[in-house]
C-alpha cells in the first residue's frame, strides 16, 4: 500500500513521460490496489470454519486480476500492443466467474477447503502463455542497449518465480505476487525516468551526456570513433517544413541503429550530427560498419557524410573526435563538390 499510494502521489506529478504511459501505470496500480484488498479479504475467508458465497466469489475475481495485471505490465514495457492481446485475460475471467456455480476451475468445499477443478490450472497457463509473450517480445524490441535488458530480465524473472512458487506453497507465497508486481512496477517507472535522460526523444538513441558518460566509462575500451552528419537537412526544412526535417533525421538513426553490432553504441550528438563509440572493434569491423550504414541509407532517399578515426598509442576520445570530424568534413565537402548543391553553412 506504501508503494501503490507513493506510486499515486508520483504519478500525479509526472511531466517527463507521456500521459499514455502514465495513465497505463496508474491503471496498473488501481489493478493491484484492488488485487490486495480482494486477497487479503479472501484469505481472512480461508482462515474461518464456515463457507461462505464470497470467498469463491473473490478468488475468482483474484485469479481474473492476475491475468490483467500481466497484460498491464506488458502495455506499459512494450506499448504498442493491439487489443487481442486482451482475449486470453477475458476468457480466463468467464471461466473464473463461471467455475463459482459450475465448479469448473476451482471450488470451495462445504469445510471451507479450496480445490481446483478440471480446469484448475488454466489460470496458470495463460498467465504462463502472457510471460511467454513478454520474453518475446523483449527480444524482438532490441533496441534497449545490454544494462536496458538486465532490468527487464529481472523483472520477469522475479515475475515468473511468484507465479510458479504458489503451486507448491500456497500459504507462504500467495501474497508475494502482488507485492513483486508493485515494487516491478516502481522499479521500471524509475528506469522510464532513468531512460528519459539517456536518450534522444526524436530518434530514441543515445543522447549527447551518455555521449560524454560512456567515452570516460568505456576509455580503454574505445577503439575508434565514426561521425555522421546528414546532407541537406537545412533544405529539407526550408523546402517541405521541419516535421519533414524531423522526419529525415528519424529514418538516417534508424539506419545507423539497424548497421550497428555488439559493442558499437549510436549516439544522436545534435541537429543532424550522431556518432558511433566502437568497443574493441577492429579497423575493419569499422569500414565494414561504414559500408552497412551507406547500405542502408541507399534504402532512404537521404545521405549523410561520414568520418572515422582509429585510436593510437596517444590518442585521446577528443583527438579521435576532431580527426574523425575532420574527415567527415572533406566528405561532406566532396558531396557537395559532385552533386553542385549549395552547401549549407557549418558551425
Amino acid at each position: 500500500m506504501v508503494l501503490l499510494i507513493g506510486m499515486g502521489i508520483v504519478l500525479y506529478s509526472d511531466v517527463h513521460l507521456e500521459q499514455k504511459m502514465i495513465r497505463r501505470i496508474a491503471i496498473a496500480n488501481v489493478l493491484m490496489f484492488l488485487y490486495s484488498i480482494s486477497c487479503y479479504a479472501e484469505t481472512y475467508l480461508g482462515n474461518q470454519t464456515e463457507y461462505t458465497l464470497l470467498r469463491p466469489i473473490l478468488s475468482a475475481f483474484n485469479y481474473s486480476l492476475i491475468t490483467f495485471i500481466l497484460v498491464t505490465v506488458i502495455m506499459i514495457m512494450f506499448p504498442n500492443q493491439k487489443r487481442y492481446l486482451f482475449f486470453p485475460a477475458v476468457m480466463n475471467t468467464v471461466l473464473c466467474f463461471i467455475s463459482v456455480p459450475t465448479k469448473i476451475v476451482f471450488f470451495i468445499s462445504e469445510d471451507n477447503h479450496f480445490f481446483r477443478g478440471t480446469l484448475g490450472y488454466l489460470p496458470y497457463f495463460i498467465n504462463a502463455l502472457y510471460l511467454l509473450y513478454f520474453i518475446i517480445s523483449l527480444f524482438r524490441n532490441s533496441r534497449s542497449q545490454k544494462e536496458d535488458f538486465r532490468l527487464i530480465l529481472y523483472i520477469s524473472l522475479t515475475t515468473i518465480m511468484c507465479l510458479i512458487l504458489p503451486l507448491f506453497a500456497s500459504d507462504s507465497t500467495s501474497h508475494w505476487f502482488n507485492m513483486t508486481i508493485a515494487v516491478n512496477v516502481m522499479l521500471y517507472y524509475v528506469f522510464l525516468l532513468q531512460k528519459s535522460t539517456k536518450h534522444d526523444p526524436l530518434t530514441n538513441l543515445l543522447n549527447r551526456q551518455s555521449y560524454y558518460t560512456d567515452a570516460e566509462r568505456y576509455s580503454n575500451d574505445i577503439t575508434a570513433v565514426v561521425a555522421m552528419d546528414m546532407n541537406g537537412l537545412k533544405e529539407i526544412n526550408d523546402r517541405e517544413g521541419h516535421i519533414a526535417g524531423d522526419t529525415a533525421l528519424q529514418v538516417l538513426a534508424d539506419c545507423f541503429w539497424k548497421a550497428a553490432h555488439h559493442g558499437q553504441r549510436v549516439y544522436r550528438i545534435g541537429g543532424d550530427e550522431y556518432m558511433i563509440l566502437c568497443i574493441d572493434t577492429t579497423e575493419d569491423e569499422v569500414l565494414s560498419l561504414i559500408e552497412r550504414i551507406r547500405q542502408e541509407l541507399a534504402k532512404t532517399p537521404y545521405t549523410c557524410s561520414i568520418g572515422y578515426a582509429m585510436k593510437t598509442e596517444d590518442s585521446t576520445i577528443d583527438k579521435l573526435y576532431q580527426l574523425a570530424d575532420a574527415m567527415l568534413y572533406k566528405d561532406k565537402k566532396q558531396f557537395y563538390e559532385s552533386t553542385g548543391k549549395d552547401r549549407r553553412k557549418r558551425k
